[in-house]
């Protein structure tokens, strides 16, 4: 593996930090710290600059608070837009082409361009094209897998790309930022390219030494399709042993073996069957109880707000990539008209014309 030298000042370069202030705070204009950057940004990105030219820069205090997300709780970590947001933002505009070449294809989540529905329809196209070779799914994930990431072994993976010793001082620091044994935190934007690339090498030896045609990775949700139960049982318990020895992970014992074409492949949100896909059960109940209630709105003359207009948008785009015909007419087609004058009426407040 080719190891990358001289990035740091690159990391701290002004038209860097620059850009690292436009997207990171893009979707989060109202923020009172992004409005305070904005006011004078040479001031605030210069400050950032000295940190980092200096090394004086350390991770702020982190606020957490618990999300409950169908059934499961986490920890979320969450740190001020200044500086960190934009200083992680800085670091990975600069190492994400070095980290992405490391990454096989099939790795989903949190890359640019490589989305749930990229996974999708990878995933729906192996299972039409390949009947045979798709006969069985082995699904499993790993137990707890942010707050399982030993720091240890990830600085030394961070140390096998890159040779830049500020650079990897930095990194060290965000990544001590936490106790090592809480893990990486959920919710800072460098640990979703840390996580991924922790399990970049594991991704290699399924493809490359295992041999396996069909793997789909979407952070540590993994979907495994063959033509053998019995070879899909034995190659559970190597990766689990894999896991075990060599990242400190542990597979949770949620792990199913079943036939693909009976029950369909439930994965990033959707069931996937040989000739159609299906919204996911959960998510469809969701649909079904937020559309009803839009609709009992309507029908007593109560006006949308902003976030109920999003939340029908939302589902639009989750609907149009599956089979889901009678869902759209039965329960977004009453709600169209409505959603339209809500839309004019916001479009108008804003002293702007409709779109």
């Amino acid at each position: 593996m080719k190891r990358h030298g001289h990035l740091y000042p690159k990391i701290y370069d002004m038209d860097n930090l620059r850009l690292a202030h436009q997207n990171a705070k893009k979707g989060k204009g109202w923020y009172k710290e992004v409005k305070m950057v904005d006011e004078n940004p040479d001031y605030y990105l210069g400050l950032l600059q000295e940190m980092l030219i200096n090394k004086t820069y350390q991770t702020s205090t982190y606020e957490t608070f618990i999300k409950r997300d169908s059934g499961k709780e986490r920890e979320i970590y969450k740190l001020p837009y200044f500086p960190d947001r934009i200083c992680q933002w800085a670091i990975l505009q600069i190492i994400e082409p070095m980290l992405l070449k490391h990454l096989i294809y099939d790795t989903y989540s949190a890359i640019p361009g490589r989305g749930i529905h990229l996974c999708l329809n990878r995933l729906s196209e192996a299972i039409q094209s390949d009947v045979p070779g798709t006969q069985y799914c082995l699904k499993l994930d790993v137990k707890k897998f942010y707050p399982s990431i030993d720091h240890t072994i990830l600085k030394e993976k961070y140390r096998r790309l890159f040779k830049d010793h500020d650079l990897l001082f930095l990194l060290d620091e965000i990544i001590d930022s936490t106790p090592d044994d809480a893990g990486i935190p959920i919710g800072n934007y460098i640990s979703q390219y840390s996580g991924n690339y922790y399990l970049s090498d594991f991704d290699h030896w399924m493809k490359e030494e295992k041999r396996i045609k069909y793997y789909y990775r979407y952070m540590d949700d993994i979907v495994i399709l063959g033509d053998c139960k019995k070879k899909l049982h034995q190659l559970r318990k190597e990766i689990n042993d894999y896991l075990r020895k060599e990242l400190k992970l542990t597979v949770k014992n949620n792990w199913q073996v079943f036939p693909t074409f009976v029950r369909g492949v439930d994965f990033v949100g959707y069931r996937v069957f040989m000739n159609f896909k299906l919204l996911r059960k959960t998510t469809c109940k969701q649909f079904k109880a937020k559309m009803n209630f839009l609709n009992r709105k309507r029908l007593s003359g109560q006006e949308l707000n902003y976030s109920e207009w999003c939340s029908i948008n939302s589902y639009k785009g989750w609907l149009i990539h599956c089979d889901s015909f009678r869902l759209i007419q039965k329960y977004l087609e009453p709600l169209r008209t409505y959603a339209e004058n809500y839309y004019l009426k916001y479009i108008y407040q804003k002293g702007g014309l409709p779109i």
